[in-house]
Order: C-alpha cells, then sequence, then structure tokens
C-alpha cells in the first residue's frame, strides 16, 4: 500500500525536523581537525596555538591540528592541502599569501583562515574586507601600505640619504605592489631609488651579485621588502658587509642582525586566527567574517647594529620603539 500524499509531507517535515538535529547529535562526539600550513614554523604560531588553549581548545584532546611547512617550495602547498582534505579538515590556516592561493584554488567547501596576508583584495582571495564572501576569511598584516613608513623611517634615522636601494623579488605580484608603493613614496620624499633590476633577487644564490650591484650603483641604504626570512642571516650580514643601513619588515629579521625592522604585530595576528576558528566550528560562515586589518604595529631597532655601522639612533626613533635589541 502506498501512503498518501498527506503521509508523505508528514514523513519529509518530520526528516526536516529531525535532519540538522541528528546531523548535530552524530557530529557531537567529533574532534574538530584543523589544518595549518606555511612556509616554516614561525614563532607567531606559537601565539595561535596559546589563541586555541584561552578558547578552550586543547591539542590532542578536543581538537587536532595537523601543521604543514613548505620550507620556500610553494608547490607543496597543494599536497599540503589535498592531505587535509582526505583527512577531513574542519577549518585550514593559512600563512603568507602563496599558502592562502593555493588552499582557495584547491577547495570551495572548507573554511580558510588567513593568519596574515599582504593584501588579500589585490591578489584575488576576497571580494572585500567586510564581505570576503565564499570559504576564505581572517587577518591582513597591510604590509603594502607600510611600505611609506618604513622608507619614512630610514629618512629619519639618515635625513641626508638621497639613493636607497629596495631588495625584491619581481617573480612575486606581491612584490610588485609593494614596488609601486615604495616608488610613490621615494618621490613624496625626494628619494631616488635604484634601478629595479639591479636589486632583484629570486633566491639565496642571487643575494651577492644583487648586493655587489648596490654598491656598485651607489646606495645608500637598503628596504627589504616583505619575505626573504628563510634568509635573514645571510641578507643582514650581507648588508653590514656592504655598510648598508636597512628596514626590513619581520622582528626577525632584527634578531638576526638587521638594524630596523616595522610591520604588524604578527604574533597579535595569529592569536586572531584562533577566535575565526573558535568562530567558525561553531557554525560561522567564513564568507560573512569581515577581514581584519592589522591594529598594532611594532618596530624594533638593533642597537649592536647601529653601532657596526657607526651611526646613532634618534632619540625619537629610540622612544617610538617597541623594541631595543642591545
Amino acid at each position: 500500500m502506498r501512503p498518501s500524499t498527506t503521509t508523505l509531507i508528514a514523513i519529509l517535515a518530520l526528516g526536516l525536523f529531525l535532519g540538522p538535529r541528528a546531523a548535530e547529535a552524530q557530529q557531537a562526539g567529533k574532534v574538530p581537525r584543523i589544518g595549518v600550513m606555511g612556509e616554516f614554523f614561525w614563532p607567531p604560531f606559537d601565539a595561535f596555538r596559546a589563541g586555541l588553549r584561552e578558547l578552550g581548545y586543547v591539542e590532542g584532546e578536543n581538537i587536532v591540528v595537523e601543521y604543514r611547512w613548505s620550507e620556500g617550495q610553494t608547490e607543496r602547498f597543494l599536497a599540503f592541502v589535498a592531505e587535509f582534505i582526505r583527512h577531513n579538515a574542519d577549518v585550514i590556516v593559512v600563512w603568507g599569501t602563496p599558502a592562502a592561493r593555493a588552499a582557495k584554488q584547491a577547495t570551495t567547501t572548507i573554511p580558510i583562515v588567513m593568519a596574515a596576508t599582504g593584501d588579500p583584495i589585490g591578489n584575488g582571495l576576497v571580494a572585500s574586507l567586510q564581505q570576503p564572501g565564499g570559504n576564505l576569511t581572517g587577518s591582513s598584516s597591510l604590509n603594502a601600505a607600510l611600505e611609506a613608513k618604513r622608507l619614512e623611517l630610514l629618512k629619519e634615522l639618515l635625513p641626508t640619504v638621497s639613493r636607497v636601494a629596495v631588495l625584491w623579488n619581481p617573480a612575486l605580484r606581491l612584490h610588485q605592489v609593494l614596488m609601486q608603493e615604495t616608488q610613490t613614496t621615494a618621490r613624496a620624499l625626494g628619494v631616488q631609488l635604484l634601478p629595479t633590476e639591479a636589486v632583484e633577487a629570486q633566491g639565496a644564490a642571487e643575494y651577492e651579485r644583487a648586493f655587489a650591484a648596490m654598491t656598485s650603483a651607489g646606495a645608500e641604504a637598503l628596504i627589504v621588502v616583505q619575505g626573504f626570512l628563510l634568509d635573514r642571516t645571510q641578507i643582514a650580514e650581507l648588508a653590514l658587509k656592504h655598510r648598508l643601513p636597512a628596514v626590513y619588515v619581520y622582528r626577525d629579521h632584527c634578531e638576526a642582525g638587521g638594524l630596523l625592522c616595522y610591520a604588524a604585530n604578527y604574533h597579535a595576528l595569529f592569536r586572531r586566527a584562533a577566535t575565526y576558528v573558535d568562530k567558525i566550528l561553531k557554525g560561522a560562515t567564513p564568507g560573512k567574517l569581515p577581514v581584519e586589518q592589522a591594529m598594532k604595529f611594532d618596530l624594533i631597532i638593533n642597537l649592536k647594529t647601529a653601532k657596526a655601522l657607526d651611526l646613532t639612533i634618534p632619540s625619537s626613533l629610540l622612544l617610538f620603539a617597541d623594541e631595543v635589541i642591545q
């Protein structure tokens, strides 16, 4: 005997009522799984883990976190995402634009949280900061917008500087944006940037040549744009060898011997990534969570390097500094 139309409607209604609840009950005992990937392990990831603990997540108990590092081989990111998909990750957390782009390319369903990227709109990762859309949200480190400030800091340190080199990788779209920002600020400050082809570097093998070219072209100072973290010690040593006062992005460069570092506080951004994960695990739609821009910035000064370069750091910079390395 076939059920009546009224009976079918009742059954469907009951299914719609019980379906989500049944799914919730089925997943009640599930331990969330988070995939995390970046170029390499970076201290701010400890802030992410601390943020998870503050929100009640204990790795290995009520949450599983898998970490993957490309060690400079960005082509590995797609393989990492494929692993996360096979392992049924609930959220993927990424550091940097290459990782974010790979995750966005590989999945349109798993939520993606950017711990920090430089230009999520310009790189086509989100539609807008307020309404990112899709399955990706997180934080922007505002690196492009900070290039002007870094050049201003260099000018404050060296008021008479007129020729500045910029170490960059022309193969990266973000570096092209950073160069445009730097050029605009340089014109406003009356500073000449050296011909960009003279200071291009796509890897460690090209640094010696790039620094020799800077010196030959009469560079008086140097800006090292975002990236180059894996080679930070080599770059800091070359800057000192060629007597080039340099400003960098990450504090890691100053810890490795760089002179000045100015950027967003990445520990704060990575801690914030844990909050995004928590919201998504509790049902928030990533595309409706606004992308946040960095609010806290740090200036680090290495006095030991300043002394080696026979430089006196102005008191105005020392007072503004968040940390001074002796």
